[in-house]
């Protein structure tokens, strides 16, 4: 069973245009579930938390099944696992200061430079407040990939946190978090997962990775601006989190604070919702496999991430092809079609004469939105040597997309390149 493309667009009102979204790693366009359950909130159970009249109980309830619906998702052991905020950047930033509270003057930790900076920049800051070395793991120039012999070299320092990304937002790779998160904990580090760029993508279990954090964001996966944390109860519980005094103290209300976003986590629950329905209509296929591992929601939502998967596989490969066609074209990253399965469909290029944001204004003056620049993923574009030079123009698609819009863009950029 293939997904119906028209069907799935309809859920979409923004694709109701000529335009194709490519911007898709910056943020994916929003999905009427979402848009529905903001509207739904907002007109009729718009309240602040823990209120004894109506609109504040039906608020809590809301609340309570976009937590509950989130550990679905990424299969957490129980909702109170799930932490919401701004954003996955803001996220980090506040959690970082409780786990750096528990480091010591001349401990190590380590993160990559193939890491969208919100998985960088908060570790290095507080490593410096707390007199801790940060180690960096290297990328392979010629592939993206990350190198995991210095990955084990800098685990031989037995550090007390490993920060990985599970997929390159700039160049696509997918991370292999599983034997890195095995390796970090027989060293006794704990590991902080960044999966903004992978959920859209694949199937994320915390329980199988056995990751000790792990952070997205709903706009990356068809939802609002609102950021997921998860953590294992037990490292919640432990830690001090950075609250007001009347707070709760417990997991996860403590490390939320103030009043969160609550519409947006309501679209949260609503692209999840997206997402469960792609798995009932169009993932029959994959139950059967799934069904030992996975039941109910989670069976659903994991049947809807297989089916995305699938059909991402084909689209992926058809703008592989594209680019590789493309004259002039410098691609990075993992450019082997027989690899597909060991990247997300995020491809980064520079064109030979062509300013990355020239060729972008181009793209977009025929209505094909894409990314030029550095996508925050600094260490990448500095490794790489295109940081001064503009950076690299991005293009992604997810399964709202379809192939006539890859070749339209393929179109495109082979008379930019030829202009």
């Amino acid at each position: 069973m293939t997904i119906n493309l028209s069907e799935i667009r309809a859920q979409f009102p923004s694709l109701n245009t000529q335009e194709v979204f490519f911007d898709n790693p910056g943020g994916t366009q929003i999905t009427k579930a979402s848009i529905d359950r903001m509207v739904n909130y907002l007109t009729m159970h718009n309240a602040n938390k823990h209120g004894v009249f109506r609109t504040s109980v039906e608020s809590d309830a809301v609340l309570h099944e976009a937590h509950a619906a989130m550990a679905d998702f990424i299969n957490a052991s129980r909702p109170e696992e799930i932490v919401f905020g701004a954003n996955m950047t803001s996220l980090t930033l506040s959690v970082s200061r409780s786990i750096a509270r528990t480091w010591n003057p001349g401990d190590q930790i380590v993160v990559t430079r193939l890491d969208h900076d919100a998985n960088v920049s908060p570790w290095v800051l507080a490593a410096r407040d707390h007199g801790v070395h940060v180690q960096f793991v290297d990328f392979h120039l010629e592939d993206g990939t990350l190198n995991m012999e210095t990955m084990a070299q800098a685990l031989e320092t037995k550090p007390r946190l490993v920060a990985v990304g599970y997929a390159s937002n700039a160049l696509g790779t997918i991370n292999p978090v599983e034997k890195i998160i095995q390796m970090a904990h027989a060293v006794g580090a704990l590991v902080y997962v960044d999966a903004v760029q992978f959920a859209p993508h694949g199937l994320i279990d915390v329980q199988k990775l056995d990751c000790d954090f792990l952070v997205c964001s709903a706009y990356k996966f068809f939802g609002p601006h609102v950021g997921a944390l998860y953590g294992r109860y037990s490292l919640l519980e432990e830690l001090m989190a950075y609250q007001v005094r009347p707070a709760p103290t417990e997991p996860p209300d403590k490390f939320m604070t103030g009043t969160q976003n609550h519409e947006g986590i309501a679209g949260l629950l609503g692209a999840l919702e997206y997402i469960e329905w792609v798995g009932t209509e169009f993932g029959g296929d994959y139950r059967e496999r799934l069904s030992e591992g996975y039941s109910g929601r989670v069976l659903n939502l994991k049947q809807g991430i297989s089916a995305i998967h699938a059909y991402e596989y084909e689209i992926s490969r058809a703008l592989l092809e594209v680019l590789e066609e493309t004259p002039g074209i410098h691609l990075y990253g993992l450019r082997d079609v027989h690899r597909l399965e060991e990247r997300v469909p995020t491809y980064s290029f520079t064109l030979q004469g062509k300013h990355p944001q020239k060729v972008a204004e181009e793209l977009a003056k025929e209505q094909i939105y894409v990314w030029d620049g550095n996508y925050y993923a600094l260490e990448v574009t500095e490794q790489l040597g295109v940081e001064d030079s503009g950076g690299m123009v991005r293009v992604g698609p997810v399964h709202y997309n379809s192939i006539e819009e890859v070749h339209r863009f393929g179109e495109v950029l082979a008379k930019i390149a030829t202009g």
